[in-house]
């Protein structure tokens, strides 16, 4: 059986499939912004998004006249951004633990990316850009089957390559405790208060192929040699239906530097 390789591994992975990226992960909806804003109770005119990908939370955040700064590692993620995101936009190259330690953001987003950093001195450097009162988000959540009959059968055909293919709790609470990560480390820093967990629920409908496709985006999946992840995609595609339904609920976590 295949493993799902190390974290940094799979963080600098995407970069190999960013059209498929670009493509197949659903686009974040207007909601995560307005519960930002809402959080932030004044105006928001600057923002630096950590691990922007290619862009789908920038989008939103840029549109909404904020003077997004987005950074990503991966160089072939940002050229896709440049192609997607029509508002002007800031575009760094930079790991999250190279960025500049300045002051100069009234809001640090990450858009299930925040999980790909280190987490030796993550909340430091967060407050260093965070200007006085500044807030950070962090939002995401794993796109899933909503049939677990259809789960199974998923599990099964690719139990050969793959025991799962999520991303673990950074710190490992467990999916059952009413905080979630980052949650559990946001509230235990003194840098950080106010700190609040809410859900977005979100349903959507694919086809399978492309949900094929959303898969084939997924690090476990992407770190898989080539023709082991076509093996198991084709697996995975021929137990499914024409159609999937899934549950894509969007986690927010927010909080305040002090």
């Amino acid at each position: 059986m295949g493993n799902n390789g190390s974290v940094a591994d799979r963080a600098l992975s995407f970069g190999s499939v960013a059209s498929d990226y670009e493509r197949f992960r659903p686009a974040y909806p207007d909601v995560v912004v307005d519960e930002v804003l809402a959080y932030a109770g004044r105006r928001i005119g600057t923002a630096l998004e950590i691990g922007a990908g290619t862009g789908h939370a920038t989008r939103v955040f840029a549109g909404r006249g904020i003077a997004v700064t987005a950074t990503d590692p991966d160089p072939a993620m940002l050229l896709e951004l440049s192609k997607q995101v029509p508002q002007p936009v800031t575009v760094v190259r930079s790991s999250f633990e190279a960025l500049p330690h300045s002051p100069d953001y009234d809001l640090v987003f990450a858009a299930a990316s925040l999980h790909w950093t280190e987490p030796e001195g993550r909340w430091e450097h967060v407050a260093s850009m965070l200007r006085p009162q500044g807030i950070f988000a962090s939002f995401g959540g794993p796109v899933r089957l909503a049939d677990p009959t259809i789960e199974q059968v998923v599990r099964d055909a690719r139990s050969e390559f793959l025991a799962h293919d999520d991303v673990p709790s950074p710190d490992g609470t467990p999916a059952t405790a009413r905080m979630q990560w980052p949650g559990t480390e946001l509230t235990r820093s003194d840098l950080f208060a106010d700190v609040r967990q809410l859900t977005i629920e979100r349903r959507l409908t694919m086809k399978s192929p492309d949900y094929i496709g959303h898969l084939s985006t997924v690090s476990a999946y992407v770190v898989l040699p080539a023709r082991v992840r076509r093996r198991v995609l084709c697996r995975i595609l021929d137990v499914l239906p024409s159609e999937v339904e899934l549950d894509a609920d969007i986690t927010v976590h927010l909080a305040r530097a002090q």
